[in-house]
C-alpha cells in the first residue's frame, strides 16, 4: 500500500482502492494548483550523487541554519521508503516512523504533521516505485506537487529532499497510465512516460543543492549529476561536500578538483563541507554550512 504518515492505523495491508494516496479525496485540490502558478516556491530542492550519501543531514542543517537567520523554515521529503510501526507508548495510537522524515520533522521552524513533511511513506525500504508496487499501491505526482504548494503560505523557505539520487524513478509508465489525469501544467509527463524525481524537480522548479558524498567515484558521479540537473532546465545553486567516510584518502584533492569544476561549468559554489559526524545533528551540520553564500545562491539575502 501507499500510506500516509500519522494516520495512527496499525499496519495494514490495504487494496489500492483504499490506500490512503490513491483514495486521498483531496489529492487534486485545483485551487492549490491554480496559487502555486501565482506564487512560485521559495527554497531549493536538495539531491545527491547517490542515495547514502548524506541528503537528510545536509537538509536538516540547512533548515537549521535558515531558521537561525529568522527565517521559517519547513523540511519536505515528498516520497520515503522504508518505514517502521512505532505504536504510543499508552493506549492503540502509534504512527509510522522513518528517520528521514523524522529528522526533517524536528529541524522545521514551523509546526507540521509528519504527513505534511512527507505524504507518501512506503513501508518497503528500496527504491520507491517498486516499493509502491510490492506493496500494491502507486505514488500520485499531483500528491507530491500539491503537497509542497501547500506548506508555502505558511513558510519563508521551503526546502525540499528528493529520494535517492537525481533520477530515481517514482512511477512506472503503466502505472501511471491508471492514475488520474493530471495537468499538463503541473506535471511535465505523458501517460505513456515514466515519472521520476527529475520530474518532481522540474515541476517544483526550484534551485537545486547537490550533496557530494565524499568517496571513490563522487567525482564522476557529482559532474554526471550537474549535468542531468542543467539538462532539466534547472539551476545547481550550489553544492554540499559531505565526509561520509572518516579516511578517504586526498578528500581534500577531491573537493578541489569538484569546487574548480562545478563553479566553471555550472556557475555552482561550494557551500559547505561537513565532516564526518556520528551521530550528525542539525545543529552541528549547519555550522560547517557558509550561510552567506547559501543564502545568495537561494535569493534569500535581505
Amino acid at each position: 500500500m501507499t500510506m500516509m504518515l500519522g494516520a495512527g492505523d496499525p499496519p495494514t495491508v490495504l487494496p489500492v482502492a483504499e490506500s490512503a494516496v490513491a483514495d486521498e479525496p483531496e489529492a487534486l485540490p485545483q485551487a492549490v494548483v491554480d496559487a502555486g502558478r501565482s506564487q512560485p516556491l521559495r527554497g531549493c530542492f536538495v539531491t545527491g550523487t547517490d542515495t547514502e550519501v548524506g541528503k537528510t543531514t545536509v537538509t536538516a542543517g540547512l533548515l537549521h541554519a535558515l531558521a537561525r537567520q529568522g527565517l521559517r523554515v519547513a523540511g519536505y521529503k515528498p516520497v520515503a521508503a522504508g518505514a517502521v510501526w512505532q505504536a504510543a507508548a499508552t493506549g492503540p495510537d502509534g504512527h509510522w516512523h522513518n528517520e528521514d522524515v523524522e529528522a526533517l520533522h524536528a529541524a522545521s521552524s514551523i509546526e507540521l504533521t509528519r504527513s505534511e513533511v512527507c505524504p507518501c511513506l512506503l513501508e518497503e525500504a528500496c527504491a520507491p516505485h517498486l516499493a509502491a508496487r510490492l506493496e500494491g499501491g502507486r505514488i500520485e505526482p499531483a500528491l507530491l506537487i500539491a503537497g509542497a504548494h501547500r506548506l508555502m503560505p505558511r513558510c519563508d523557505v521551503l526546502v525540499v529532499e528528493g529520494a535517492g539520487g537525481f533520477c530515481v524513478p517514482l512511477v512506472e509508465s503503466q502505472a501511471f497510465s491508471e492514475a488520474p489525469a493530471v495537468s499538463d501544467d503541473t506535471v511535465a509527463a505523458t501517460p505513456d512516460t515514466d515519472w521520476g524525481t527529475d520530474d518532481l524537480a522540474v515541476a517544483l522548479d526550484l534551485p537545486v543543492i547537490l550533496v557530494v558524498g565524499l568517496r571513490l567515484g563522487c567525482i564522476n558521479h557529482a559532474l554526471l549529476t550537474a549535468e542531468a540537473v542543467t539538462a532539466r532546465g534547472l539551476r545547481l545553486a550550489g553544492w554540499v561536500a559531505n565526509r561520509i567516510e572518516p579516511t578517504m584518502p586526498h578528500a581534500q584533492l577531491n573537493i578541489d578538483t569538484l569546487a574548480r569544476a562545478l563553479q566553471q561549468r555550472h556557475d555552482a559554489p561550494l557551500l559547505g563541507v561537513v565532516s564526518y559526524h556520528v551521530p550528525a545533528s542539525a545543529a552541528a551540520v549547519a555550522e560547517e554550512l557558509r550561510i552567506d553564500a547559501v543564502l545568495e545562491a537561494l535569493g534569500l539575502q535581505g
